[in-house]
C-alpha cells in the first residue's frame, strides 16, 4: 500500500504535473523501478560525481544535478503521458558536464581521448531505448543538454559566481516550468 501511495504521488505523471503536481518533476529522480535501475544510476553517480563536485564545489554540483533532473523530467513530460521514475536525467546531466569539460580541452590528446570516451558512453546510452523501449530517452537527452549548457556556462564564471548561477538557473528553470503549467 505504501509503495503504491509513494508511486502515485511522487513518480512523474505528466498529466498530474499539468494539473499542478509540479513536485513530481524532482521527486521522480529519487524513485526507481527496481534494484538494477537504482544500481545503474548510482554507479554512474559514484563514477562521475566526485570528480565534477571537486571541480565545481558542492552547492553548484547539487544545482547541476537537480537542474538536470528537472529538465530531464520536463523533456520526458513534453512527449509522454505515462509515468516515469529514476535519476537518469540527473545522471545524464553529469555526462553533459563531462562532455562540456572534454569539449573545452578537445585540442589536447587527453581531451580528445576523454571526448571519444564520453561520446561512446553517451552514444550507447542514447541507443539503449531501441532495445529496451521502457527507457526514458527524453529524460536522458533533456538532462544531457542541461548538464552541458550549465557546465559550459560555468567555464565563463569564477567559482563563487558558479554557486550563484546554479541557484539562479535552478530557480529560473523552476519558474519556467511553473509558468508553463499555470
Amino acid at each position: 500500500q505504501l509503495n503504491n501511495t509513494i508511486f502515485e504521488n511522487f513518480a512523474l505523471w505528466p498529466q498530474d504535473v499539468a494539473s499542478g503536481s509540479w513536485w513530481q518533476l524532482i521527486t521522480t529522480a529519487f524513485l526507481h523501478s527496481g534494484l538494477m535501475h537504482i544500481l545503474f544510476n548510482m554507479w554512474a553517480l559514484y563514477v562521475l560525481g566526485p570528480g565534477i563536485e571537486r571541480q565545481v564545489g558542492s552547492v553548484p554540483f547539487a544545482g547541476l544535478y537537480l537542474a538536470s533532473a528537472l529538465l530531464g523530467s520536463v523533456a520526458y513530460a513534453a512527449f509522454n503521458t505515462g509515468p516515469a521514475v529514476g535519476a537518469s536525467g540527473a545522471v545524464f546531466g553529469l555526462f553533459g558536464a563531462w562532455l562540456a569539460s572534454s569539449w573545452r580541452s578537445r585540442n589536447t590528446p587527453a581531451g580528445r581521448a576523454q571526448l571519444q570516451s564520453i561520446g561512446i558512453i553517451v552514444g550507447i546510452n542514447l541507443m539503449l531505448p531501441l532495445i529496451a523501449p521502457r527507457i526514458a530517452w527524453e529524460a536522458h537527452l533533456g538532462g544531457l543538454v542541461a548538464g552541458f549548457i550549465i557546465a559550459y556556462a560555468w567555464t565563463r564564471l569564477a567559482r563563487d559566481e558558479r554557486t550563484r548561477s546554479a541557484i539562479a538557473f535552478g530557480l529560473a528553470a523552476g519558474a519556467l516550468v511553473l509558468g508553463l503549467l499555470v
